[in-house]
C-alpha cells in the first residue's frame, strides 16, 4: 500500500514535468473508443425510445466501467506475478496518466498565445479544443473567460477528483473515475442525441463529483492565499455562487476562482448554436484579460500541489493507526 501512494506520487510528478507526450497513445482513448463502440452496440440492442435509451445508457455505464476497471486491475495483477516493482512501475505510469494537470496547462496556455498575439480566430480555434460551447461569437473576453473557466472546472475534474480516487484504491479506482467521467464528456449531454441515452452517465458522474468538487473549491480557496491571491474572497464566492450552474459540482471552483481573481465567470452561451441564459459566477470586479488565464493556471498548479500534500498526509495517517 505504501508503494502505491508513492506511485501517485511518481505519477503527479511525471504529470507535471512530462504532461502527455505524443508519441504515448493516452490510455484515456481506448476508453473513449470502448464508449463509442459500446454506444454503438447498445443502440442497436435496445428500441429507440425513451425508456430504451435509459436502459442502454445504463448497460453503457455499467459495462464502461467494469471492463475498464478490470482491465486496469487485472494489467497490474499480471505485472505483480512477474515482479513487485513491475507492478510499481506500471501503477505509476498509470497514476501519471490519468492526471491532467500540465496537459490543461499546455492546452490553456494556446488561448494565451494568441490571444497575445492578437489573433482572435486563432484564439477562438484553440479554446474550442478544450470547451463545449459554440466559439466562432466570442470576443476576446469570451475567449479569455472560457479557457479561465476551463481551467477553473478541470481542476476538479482533471486533477483533484482522479488523485483523491488514486489516493483511495489506486489506479484501479483511478480507471473506474476516470471511465465515467469520459462518458459523462462523450454522451452527457442534454441534446436530442443523448438527453436519455447518456442520463445514467451524467448523473453518476455527478455522484461521484460531489465530494471532489467541494473539496476542490476549498483546497483552491486556501491555494490562492498561499500564491498571492485573494483566497478569502474565493471562498466567499464561493459559498454565494457555487450552486449558479446547471450541475451541482461545476460552479464551487468556477466560484472560487473568480473570487480569486476577483472576475466574474460563467453567463450567457452558445451550445449547438442554440443560446442558453445561464447565471453569472462572481463579481465584475474588473473586466476579464488573458493574463487571467496564466493565474487561474498558477492557482491550479497550487491547488494540485496542496491537494497531493493533504490527502498524502490523511492517507498515511490512516496507515499508520491501522
Amino acid at each position: 500500500m505504501e508503494l502505491s501512494i508513492l506511485a501517485v506520487v511518481l505519477g503527479f510528478l511525471l504529470d507535471l514535468l512530462l504532461g502527455d507526450p505524443h508519441w504515448i497513445y493516452h490510455p484515456i482513448r481506448l476508453v473513449g473508443h470502448l464508449i463509442s463502440g459500446l454506444e454503438e452496440i447498445l443502440r442497436g440492442l435496445f428500441p429507440k425510445s425513451e425508456r430504451g435509451e435509459l436502459i442502454a445508457g445504463v448497460f453503457l455505464l455499467i459495462l464502461t466501467a467494469g471492463i475498464t476497471t478490470a482491465v486496469a486491475w487485472g494489467l497490474l495483477y499480471l505485472a505483480g506475478l512477474l515482479h513487485p516493482y513491475a507492478h510499481f512501475a506500471l501503477e505509476t505510469f498509470f497514476c501519471w496518466q490519468l492526471l491532467a494537470t500540465k496537459s490543461l496547462k499546455a492546452e490553456t496556455m494556446k488561448v494565451y498565445d494568441a490571444l497575445k498575439e492578437g489573433d482572435l480566430k486563432k484564439a477562438r480555434f484553440a479554446v474550442s479544443m478544450v470547451v463545449g460551447r459554440d466559439t466562432e461569437v466570442l470576443d476576446e473576453i469570451g475567449v479569455a473567460k472560457a479557457a479561465v473557466e476551463t481551467v477553473a472546472e478541470n481542476t476538479s475534474d482533471g486533477v483533484v477528483a482522479p488523485l483523491l480516487f488514486l489516493i483511495i484504491g489506486g489506479a484501479p479506482l483511478g480507471f473506474f473515475y476516470k471511465a465515467v467521467n469520459t462518458m459523462d464528456s462523450m454522451v452527457g449531454y442534454k441534446n436530442e442525441k443523448y438527453l436519455y441515452f447518456g442520463r445514467a452517465a451524467a448523473k453518476f458522474d455527478d455522484v461521484l463529483n460531489f465530494i471532489p468538487a467541494r473539496l476542490s473549491a476549498l483546497l483552491m480557496a486556501a491555494a490562492a492565499g498561499l500564491c498571492g491571491m485573494d483566497g478569502r474572497n474565493a471562498w466567499r464566492i464561493c459559498k454565494r455562487d457555487r450552486r449558479n450552474h446547471a450541475s451541482p459540482n461545476s460552479a464551487h471552483t468556477e466560484a472560487a476562482t473568480a473570487g480569486a481573481l476577483h472576475i466574474q465567470l460563467a453567463g450567457n452561451a452558445y451550445y449547438f448554436g442554440k443560446l442558453y441564459e445561464k447565471p453569472t459566477i462572481g463579481d465584475p470586479d474588473r473586466p476579464v484579460e488573458y493574463e487571467d488565464i496564466r493565474r487561474a493556471n498558477r492557482l491550479m498548479y497550487a491547488t494540485a500541489i496542496l491537494a497531493l500534500v493533504v490527502f498524502g498526509i490523511i492517507k498515511g495517517v490512516i496507515l499508520w493507526l491501522l
